[in-house]
């Protein structure tokens, strides 16, 4: 009885430690998607940029990722945290739901990267399969994904029309080709609790706008900023 009374005490007082770090990790992630950002939107080339912008003008959505880390001798992985934002009717950016991208292949990926990454969502059956709790792409929604990107294969071409989600990519400052087959795509409840203060589900935060953090206000500022040019 007195190991039981033991063990509820000390769950109870890790709670609110666990739920401060969860805190200080989500807005961690926030704080680096919105430093991303200028860098995957500066193509150096108006076309791409006239592009890119008006891409995002007509998105449904957008998923950043800060920080992909790609690494492996033949057997390689990817994995990082990715926050999810929704396009309201009036055109404003619902606050982030967090969301985590992990992965693994088989080929010649001889190296180590770390790969920011921006995923405008242009489909409405694309923005309800990457809202499910867990997603692979290449899977049996089969949703068609191009890049662009400044020298990359595709860019600028009729691909890009067609496609449920537009990727752009970077990693060490170069635009890149990516494949984001078997990539596995998963909310993070988690840190919607602890950057919000009550559950929220991914659907609420980023379809209905539901759920408010001013911290986040600066990432939603640089997408809006980035679109009125």
């Amino acid at each position: 009885m007195l190991r039981r009374a033991l063990f509820a005490a000390l769950l109870l007082c890790a709670a609110p430690t666990a739920r401060a770090d969860a805190l200080q990790e989500s807005q961690a992630l926030v704080d680096q998607a919105t430093l991303a950002l200028p860098e995957l939107l500066a193509f150096g080339e108006p076309g791409l940029e006239q592009q890119a912008r008006n891409l995002l003008r007509e998105a449904r959505g957008v998923v950043v990722c800060p920080r992909i880390f790609r690494a492996g001798f033949f057997f390689g992985g990817r994995g990082g945290g990715c926050v999810m934002l929704g396009r309201m009717a009036d055109g404003s950016w619902t606050s982030p739901a967090f969301f985590a991208l992990g992965g693994a292949g088989f080929g010649l990926q001889i190296g180590v990267q770390d790969m920011a990454l921006l995923m405008i969502i242009r489909s409405e059956r694309a923005l309800s399969a990457l809202l499910d709790s867990q997603f692979t792409f290449g899977g049996d929604v089969g949703l068609s994904v191009a890049t662009l990107g400044a020298g990359v294969q595709g860019a600028l071409t009729s691909a890009l029309g067609g496609a449920d989600v537009v990727t752009i990519a970077r990693t060490r400052g170069l635009f890149a080709g990516l494949s984001l087959e078997g990539s596995l795509f998963s909310s993070r409840s988690e840190w919607n609790r602890a950057y919000y203060g009550r559950d929220m589900a991914a659907r609420q935060i980023v379809l209905f706008g539901e759920g408010h953090n001013p911290a986040a206000d600066r990432l939603r500022g640089e997408l809006s900023r980035f679109v009125a040019r």
